[in-house]
């Protein structure tokens, strides 16, 4: 760990080693690590002159398909060169030390599942399947020779990415399991997350308005600890290996 970064208070450690069901909410700032630049970043190359919020929208993919469609072949293409870095792979192995873990992601780039954590729950989707933009119907194959978008080898409507656009509404079932994970859960980490964008940003609220202990790792918050509340400024991917490291000392 850096010097920069905040030791991790015991309290924490022993609300985390006494935890019978703990919850992990992580966001864009995680996958920055692994060099995935977030939504906020800046375009670049060839999509210099677009914005994110232009592009990912069901109306763009209406009106200019084929552009959305290669916008997210260049995205995908990012995403399968990178490899998830020291704080998934953390994750990955805390999930052996609860009784109970819940692994609520915000990212779309499946480097949780890479890094061995087991069934995510992915609120916004996956960008390395796809799905039917009339019957849902998600692949995780598809053939990218002939007309673009790919035709659904079912009914023939356009296939899109299987990932949540601007305007569109969460998958039902996965936000019903973060909100019971949330408010049954004792302890909850939310790791690299701006707290801005909703519903998921209400999570960490109602796991401590339920009297669970919380914890917030990123780099834009202001150290700060008081009782269930802790506010950790530093990098996920040198932050979570001291803190497994030191769960698993304990024993």
């Amino acid at each position: 760990m850096s010097k920069e970064e905040p030791a991790i208070p015991n309290s924490l450690l022993e609300a985390l080693r006494t935890a019978q069901h703990l919850v992990v909410l992580t966001g864009a700032g995680i996958s920055a690590e692994s060099g995935i630049p977030t939504f906020r970043d800046a375009q670049t190359g060839l999509w210099a002159q677009y914005s994110a919020e232009e592009l990912a929208t069901p109306e763009a993919f209406q009106h200019h398909p084929r552009l959305v469609w290669d916008w997210y072949a260049w995205r995908r293409q990012m995403v399968a060169a990178a490899k998830p870095n020291a704080g998934h792979l953390a994750l990955a192995r805390l999930e052996h030390l609860v009784p109970t873990f819940t692994l609520i992601t915000q990212n779309v780039d499946g480097l949780h599942a890479a890094a061995g954590s087991r069934a995510p729950i992915e609120l916004h989707g996956n960008i390395m399947r796809v799905r039917c933009a009339t019957e849902e119907t998600r692949y995780t194959t598809w053939s990218e020779e002939g007309a673009l978008p790919p035709p659904c080898p079912t009914c023939g409507a356009p296939l899109r990415p299987d990932v949540v656009w601007f305007g569109e509404q969460l998958p039902v079932i996965a936000l019903e399991r973060a909100w019971t994970a949330a408010a049954t859960c004792d302890v909850m980490l939310s790791i690299g997350t701006s707290g801005l964008v909703e519903p998921a940003a209400s999570l960490p609220r109602l796991a401590y308005n339920r009297g669970a202990t919380v914890a917030v790792l990123n780099l834009d918050v202001t150290p700060h600890n008081e009782e269930r509340l802790y506010l950790l400024n530093g990098q996920a991917g040198s932050l979570l290996p001291a803190l497994v490291a030191a769960l698993e000392q304990q024993g």
